[in-house]
């Protein structure tokens, strides 16, 4: 049954609805800024120190100054976002004189979220906005869902993420100068043979095996053996890296079949240690008490989704782009486009709602800096801003009003930094909008086995 709005204003004070734990808001909010500090400067400090150390090197004082002042900065940001939310919410409370379906989260959190962004760095806010529109973008989907106003697409996530692909894929080999991180990703997954303004002077000569068996022992049957079985390999390697021959307008080195075998192996390895070594992270705790659970982990089912998924799109669209040049015996753009939504038929093994979003996010943000590029659409100055705090009062709304149908993870998120508070918020006034506000939260308790029997000093 579709949800209905039964009543726009309530008139429950601060105490009955925003902090029931504690009579005055300044406790309260100062109780949430100094939960919300501990738990950034543990998220931020982990997440800093593992982007330092994939860097490969020693980091110098300069690296860890730099480092140190980031995990400060970013650490105001999310914290002042808490601070400033329960402070914007008593805020709306005492001018208006009551609450209503907007003031009760999403006002106060797009205030809130207005004034943190402008803390964090300027080179950090597309990525955020990216982050919490993904997760916005779904939250508004179920809440269009539950009301009746649209309805679920079976699969639907792989349509999203095969369009997404296509955009991505046609500027990688139209555009040249591709800098965004996710080019980066689609070199790993692709190599560089496809992109716009690749260049290479293709040298097919092998270096000729410079260990010459004259030079060997003859008499040194070990070396024999070894000099043997390394003609035997090499012979192997040349006839499959040659077998099938490869186009005029194919950039890639050796054969077509020794360009797609090679890439998808790679992908398909890649997506395996990837998700093995996430589970392992997962329970890496029962790996050290039960060794044993190594070879489960190794074996168990849905071990293997990625690894199919990223092996299964890079070998579709090396393959289809290698067959639509040798068949119109030139090479185009366009190519990228088909042979996309050809690989995107492997995201079926892998179908996820973050990825797919992510991929449509980032079409439409590259599609849009290429529009003001060339001049088509207008820039518009702070519109980051504005669609980072929008998609941020979504999720705070849903997460109090709604909170149904909102992404456990973030759920989760707000839970620990919050402290539970998030929890503990009473929903029985918010049960005048008649969107069974408490009973949904309860179902969310025992999804994200959280609870609101917390007790604050402040």
């Amino acid at each position: 049954m579709p949800a209905k709005l039964s009543k726009f204003l309530i008139h429950a004070t601060c105490k009955e609805y925003a902090h029931p734990w504690t009579d005055s808001c300044i406790n309260a909010t100062t109780g949430l800024g100094l939960h919300a500090i501990q738990d950034c400067l543990r998220i931020y400090s982990t997440l800093y120190f593992i982007t330092l150390l994939t860097k490969k090197r020693i980091p110098t004082v300069a690296d860890l100054r730099t480092t140190f002042l980031s995990i400060l900065q970013s650490t105001a940001f999310l914290s002042w976002s808490a601070f400033a939310y329960s402070s914007f919410v008593c805020l709306f409370r005492r001018v208006l004189g009551h609450f209503n379906i907007f003031t009760v989260s999403f006002v106060p959190s797009f205030f809130s979220s207005l004034t943190a962004i402008l803390l964090e760095r300027p080179s950090r806010r597309t990525m955020l906005c990216l982050y919490v529109s993904n997760i916005a973008t779904e939250t508004l989907f179920r809440m269009a869902v539950s009301r009746g106003y649209m309805y679920a697409l079976p699969r639907g996530e792989i349509y999203i993420f095969a369009v997404g692909m296509a955009s991505l894929l046609y500027f990688f080999k139209s555009k040249s100068n591709n800098h965004d991180s996710i080019f980066k990703v689609i070199r790993i997954a692709l190599g560089p043979y496809e992109e716009k303004g690749y260049n290479v002077e293709i040298n097919n000569k092998e270096e000729p095996l410079k260990m010459d068996r004259e030079n060997c022992n003859s008499q040194n049957s070990v070396i024999s053996v070894i000099w043997k079985s390394v003609r035997v390999y090499k012979s192997l390697i040349d006839r499959i890296k040659s077998l099938g021959g490869k186009h005029s307008l194919c950039l890639h080195p050796n054969s077509c079949l020794s360009h797609i075998v090679g890439g998808s192996f790679k992908m398909f390895s890649l997506g395996y240690c990837l998700q093995v070594g996430l589970r392992s992270l997962l329970h890496l705790k029962s790996l050290f008490t039960s060794p044993q659970q190594l070879r489960k982990l190794l074996t168990a089912k849905g071990s293997l989704d990625l690894a199919y998924f990223l092996g299964g799109f890079t070998g579709l669209y090396q393959l289809a782009s290698c067959i639509l040049r040798r068949m119109r015996d030139q090479d185009s753009s366009e190519h990228a486009i088909v042979a996309s939504f050809v690989a995107s038929t492997s995201f079926v093994m892998y179908p996820d709602n973050t990825i797919a979003l992510y991929i449509m996010w980032k079409a439409l943000q590259i599609s849009w800096n290429h529009g003001v590029e060339t001049k088509k659409v207008p820039e518009i100055k702070w519109f980051v801003i504005f669609l980072y705090c929008f998609s941020t009062a979504v999720l705070f709304h849903a997460a109090i009003v709604e909170p149904q149908n909102l992404r456990i993870s973030y759920w989760k998120f707000l839970y620990n930094l919050s402290g539970g508070r998030i929890a503990t918020m009473s929903r029985i006034p918010i049960d005048d909008f008649g969107l069974e506000t408490s009973k949904n939260l309860q179902m969310i308790f025992q999804k994200s086995r959280t609870h609101d029997k917390h007790v604050f000093t402040l």
